[in-house]
């Protein structure tokens, strides 16, 4: 443990990545379907929500940061380290709604609309094999995962910011000024009408959603930071691996392992805050005002019509090159959030399951069971998927639903383990524990409004 000396972190333009690939799996939720669906029919009075809920998956998340920046393990060996039977947990409130192929089945009908020729549920398996295929193959999956999930960020990014500036105008934005602080012209916070359980996807879909927020431990891991530098990182299937210790361990508290703890905690705040929060809270308003800007008034409640009557309208106002390059993003961007669902469960689940499994022996090959569990995700979201569960909207939803109740536990346990496990200089400050408190206690009120119909 004397040996131990963290670094200095590098630059923060030379290190932009990890926040990237939860920015990936935003994408296609909250981003593109379940925020500019709730401004298509309402207008932009609830984007106060999105605010909100960015900004409490930021502190989530750099809680998690917190853990795996002290310690050379993920958030969930310190979870096991409180009870054995959070793995359970954890694996149990993954497997359930992210098994959901609500993004895969989205992914399929757009592109049912493009090549109209090929059969929805076939686009739909096949997604699920492609993704299996990228993650299976490669010599690092961090680096696979980062150069997928930046490329589309940055395409889809170019297109959505020409379409805004194309299509909306003065007038669409003061609705978005005043939409920031609830202001619904003509409402306050909530609309006549709104189903709070749309508002409780949206919310808890403003960033990641559930535990998959909880795997920013592992970039943190394989990116390096911090006490991340001694951690083992996972191949592909057919690279070499091998079978490291589950436990990890932390610094001893010298002035200089402290002063460089510090500095690697401004830095993985500053790159969270530019890449997830600022990124993800200017992609949510982009496609909210231009649903809006396109749509707004019209019968859009059902499935992804949203969407199409978007592609309508821009093909109206730009061409139908235009409509359909729109499309293809929208495509890519369910495509790149359903790549990292099954990538970051995947390593939940192999992970908690090797926490039930191997704990006394300290053993684990975190490769081979990635790889298992990917392929267990893709075959049980094949067979929901040709029971006839395919509606994307709905499917998106009820997921959004069950993960708003993980990342209410999520808050509390993070809470606890960084007060209990951390040393006294890395622990969170009285205003975070407050905001994490808030965070849990603000989605249990909306699960009980859901719920229970208050």
């Amino acid at each position: 443990m004397k040996k131990i000396s963290l670094g200095s972190p590098p630059p923060i333009w030379k290190t932009l990545g990890p926040s990237f690939i939860l920015l990936g799996l935003a994408l296609g939720s909250g981003e593109l379907i379940l925020w500019p669906f709730l401004a298509a029919n309402y207008g932009l009075g609830l984007l106060w929500g999105a605010v909100l809920g960015i900004t409490l998956q930021f502190f989530l998340n750099t809680e998690v940061m917190r853990y795996s920046l002290s310690w050379s393990e993920s958030v969930f060996v310190g979870f096991r380290r409180l009870s054995p039977l959070l793995p359970l947990w954890f694996i149990l409130s993954t497997v359930v709604p992210w098994s959901l192929p609500g993004f895969s089945s989205a992914t399929a009908e757009i592109l049912h609309t493009l090549v109209p020729l090929v059969p929805v549920k076939i686009l739909a398996v096949a997604i699920l094999f492609l993704v299996g295929i990228i993650l299976t193959f490669g010599a690092s999956l961090y680096k696979t995962m980062v150069r997928i999930q930046t490329a589309i960020i940055v395409f889809s990014l170019v297109l959505i910011v020409f379409l805004v500036l194309q299509l909306t105008d003065a007038a669409d934005w003061t609705q978005v000024s005043l939409g920031l602080f609830g202001d619904g012209a003509g409402w306050w916070l909530f609309p006549e009408g709104v189903k709070i359980s749309a508002f409780l996807a949206a919310f808890a879909y403003a960033g990641a959603g559930g535990n998959l927020n909880l795997a920013q431990s592992y970039y943190i891991k394989e990116k390096g930071f911090g006490m991340g530098v001694f951690a083992e990182k996972i191949t592909g299937l057919f690279a070499a691996s091998k079978h490291t210790a589950i436990r990890g361990k932390t610094f001893p508290q010298t002035s200089g392992n402290v002063r460089s703890w510090q500095a690697w905690w401004r830095f993985a705040r500053l790159e969270h805050a530019i890449v997830f929060w600022g990124l993800g809270l200017i992609t949510i308003i982009l496609l909210s005002v231009l649903s809006y800007a396109t749509v707004f008034g019209q019968e859009v409640e059902s499935g992804l019509s949203f969407l199409y009557a978007q592609a309508d309208a821009i093909g109206a106002a730009l061409g139908q090159p235009v409509a359909l390059s729109f499309l293809v993003v929208a495509a890519l961007m369910l495509f790149s959030t359903q790549l990292g669902v099954l990538e970051s469960a995947s390593r939940i689940i192999a992970e908690n399951l090797s926490l039930v499994t191997n704990w006394k022996s300290n053993k684990t090959n975190p490769t081979k069971g990635f790889a298992v569990i990917v392929w267990a995700q893709i075959g049980l979201g094949i067979i929901i998927y040709l029971a006839g569960v395919t509606e994307p909207r709905m499917l998106i939803t009820l997921s959004a639903i069950l993960n708003a109740a993980a990342m209410m536990v999520s808050f509390c346990l993070l809470l606890f383990l960084n007060h209990k496990r951390l040393q006294v200089g890395q622990r969170p400050s009285n205003l975070r524990k407050i905001i994490l408190i808030f965070g849990s206690l603000f989605f249990l009120g909306l699960l009980a409004v859901t719920v229970f119909g208050w």
